[in-house]
């Protein structure tokens, strides 16, 4: 059995590197205009996606472009869930016209954070979502609220992993207002998707060992240096045998 694992990056952001960061990764998550991007953001990934071969996702966040949807915002549940179905729905159209089907939905920033840690609210969000795109796969963070409501929902699960995010010992991602939330250190970084991609292993910022099963590695656009890094990783990936391929192909 091969050992694969899909390089993803959020693009669509407004940081100038999509071209950079598709001609590396295998799969793209698209703003969908809530925390960031428009119809001419959403449409160009699309196409660019589209030339490179890259499996597409939609990146619905918190409307909230101020904050660039990292700020928790005090919804009902429903508002929530009726505002990712449209921002999803946004990406989607956009698809279908130019060619290229969504594969799948990925929670941005405060909004993922919240999903991840709240069953209901993971719930509802995803109930909206299959309903109206039943073959929609989930990209999210392993052992959280949001993977078991996809699976209570019998949707596709892919875990993801960061490559550039520091983890608590609980295995959630350390809060990006802290020290060394995020890693900068290129060394950091590679190690860090080394050990996954062979161990199935992530190191918290505590120094505990925690277990994953993510099958796919994140890195942000907005990291400084992400296309460069998004280059070495790929290349440190496949120097030792490992397929850097899309989970959802």
């Amino acid at each position: 059995m091969k050992n694969s694992i899909d390089l993803n990056a959020d693009i669509g952001e407004g940081t100038g590197t999509d071209k950079t960061l598709i001609e590396v990764i295998t799969s793209a998550s698209v703003a969908c205009g809530g925390h960031a991007g428009d119809e001419e953001t959403m449409r160009n990934c699309v196409r660019l996606a589209k030339e490179y071969g890259v499996v597409v996702g939609a990146h619905p966040g918190f409307p909230d472009k101020q904050n660039f949807g990292r700020k928790r915002l005090d919804m009902p549940n429903d508002d929530i869930a009726e505002e990712v179905e449209e921002q999803v729905t946004r990406l989607v159209r956009i698809g279908w016209e130019e060619g290229l089907p969504i594969r799948y939905v990925k929670l941005h920033g405060a909004l993922g954070n919240m999903a991840a840690e709240r069953d209901d609210l993971a719930m509802a969000i995803f109930e909206a979502v299959h309903s109206a795109y039943p073959s929609l796969a989930v990209l999210t963070i392993d052992n959280s609220a949001q993977v078991r409501a996809a699976e209570a929902l019998d949707m596709k699960v892919v875990r993801e992993a960061y490559a550039d995010r520091a983890y608590d010992r609980k295995g959630m991602l350390v809060p990006r207002g802290e020290e060394g939330a995020i890693l900068t250190r290129r060394a950091d970084v590679l190690a860090r998707c080394l050990l996954l991609a062979k161990r199935g292993e992530i190191v918290s910022r505590e120094g505990r060992v925690l277990q994953t099963k993510a099958r796919a590695l994140c890195l942000h656009g907005d990291t400084p240096g992400a296309p460069i890094m998004a280059n070495e990783v790929r290349e440190a990936l496949e120097q030792e045998g490992i397929v850097v391929e899309s989970a959802f192909s």
